[in-house]
Formats: C-alpha cells, sequence, structure tokens
C-alpha cells in the first residue's frame, strides 16, 4: 500500500452510526509511518510532529497523547527506520544458498550484509540517515538486545562473523569485537559515498568502492596470525 493510500485509509470518516473510535495503537502507528514518509522524503529534520499530525488527520494535541514532543517521536521513528534496514539485510541475506557453517556460504552471506547495507543506504538515503540519528536508541553493545522484530544490523554481522568461526575462515581469538572494525569500514564507506566527499563521483564507482572494502574486509578476515 502507497504512503497516499494508506493515509487515506487511516484518516477515514466512519460510516454515519459506527464508532468514531480508532483501534488501539491506530493513531500511534499511522504517527509513525508519516513520520518514516517524511524520514524518506527528507531525513530527519524533516520529521515534525505537527506535520505527521496533519498527514494522519488528527489535531496536534492528539499527537501529543502518543509522543511527549518531537524527540520522542524521531526516537520512534528512528527505530522504525532501523528496522526496515534490517528487514531489507535478512530478506537479502535469506536469498544466499548454501548450508549453515559451509565456507563458502558463510562468506557469500558476510558479503550479502555488506552489499544490503551499502544498497539501502543509496536507495533510501533518507531512512539510512534517520536510522543513526539517534544513537543511544539502539542496543548496539547488547548482542541481541533491544525490542527489535528483525535483528540489528550489527546483530545480523555478528551471526555472519559467528558462522565464520563455525567454518572455520575466521580464528575464534579474533573474533570478539571484530564485527566494529568490519561495521566502521562498511558503514564508513556508506557515509562517504552517500552524503560525503564521494557523494559525487559518478555512480559506476560505487561497485568498485564496494568490491574493494568488501574484498578488503573478507582478506582481513582470512588472515591468520602464524
Amino acid at each position: 500500500m502507497d504512503a497516499v493510500h494508506y493515509f487515506a485509509v487511516v484518516t477515514e470518516r466512519p460510516a454515519e452510526g459506527a464508532s468514531s473510535r480508532r483501534p488501539r495503537g491506530a493513531v500511534r502507528d499511522g504517527l509513525v509511518r508519516a513520520g518514516l514518509e517524511l524520514a524518506r522524503a527528507g531525513g530527519p529534520d524533516a520529521v515534525v510532529l505537527r506535520e505527521v499530525a496533519r498527514m494522519v488527520g488528527v489535531v496536534p494535541n492528539a499527537a501529543y497523547r502518543h509522543f511527549a514532543d518531537r524527540e520522542e517521536l524521531l526516537a520512534a521513528v528512528c527505530t522504525a527506520a532501523m528496522q526496515e534496514l534490517a528487514a531489507r539485510m535478512a530478506a537479502d541475506v535469506g536469498r544466499v544458498r548454501g548450508r549453515r557453517g559451509g565456507a563458502a556460504a558463510a562468506r557469500r552471506r558476510l558479503r550479502a550484509v555488506g552489499q544490503a547495507y551499502l544498497a539501502f543506504a543509496r536507495a533510501e538515503p533518507g531512512l539510512f540517515a534517520t536510522a543513526f540519528a539517534l544513537p543511544a536508541r539502539h542496543g548496539y553493545d547488547d548482542p541481541g538486545g533491544g525490542p527489535a522484530a528483525t535483528p540489528l544490523p550489527l546483530d545480523q554481522l555478528r551471526n555472519e562473523l559467528d558462522e565464520l568461526v563455525q567454518a572455520g575462515t575466521l580464528d575464534a581469538q579474533r573474533r570478539p569485537g571484530i564485527e566494529y572494525p568490519v561495521w566502521a569500514a562498511v558503514h564508513g564507506l556508506a557515509v562517504l559515498t552517500v552524503q560525503g566527499p564521494l557523494r559525487d563521483h559518478p555512480p559506476a564507482m560505487a561497485p568498485h568502492l564496494d568490491e574493494l572494502t568488501l574484498g578488503f574486509i573478507e582478506g582481513a578476515l582470512g588472515e591468520r596470525k602464524g
């Protein structure tokens, strides 16, 4: 369902004689969805409480019953944006063939994590920026932590690194904390090419930079100290 149709449904007047009360949570969900669409178009700065109230068809005071202020709304939209990134990553990883614990399949799944992350950043720059607008919103230091329905992107990376250990591709002694430099490399490339100094480079350059970065990561993970 597209955003325009969604909001038309949410704001539709009830039939005469029917209860005007909306299902429990419908207004809050509508406000978050509206905020997500604003973020998709304009990033975190575009998420304004009065505007989402207008889109959903409620007065601002009704919106304040669900969110104390803009920061609280942005936190909810931030979580929703991160979940959209996580869902797309999980879908791409899920399409990779091969049994769990197989070396070749484990490497392909790790690469799929990075490719999906970069693809989302470029296809949805507004949502990508919004997902990281409030860093404290996500339980980065707590593997599997947080209320996410789909594992957070960092947890998905952790899972694939664990699989590399299981497959014998990554030395178990090097595993603790190695997700952070791997994440830093991929996230750094995303920021550089989406909103940083590399954003004006020809689009054809992006796949080459992706390959260099992912190949560098794979090579580094495969190195063993003698």
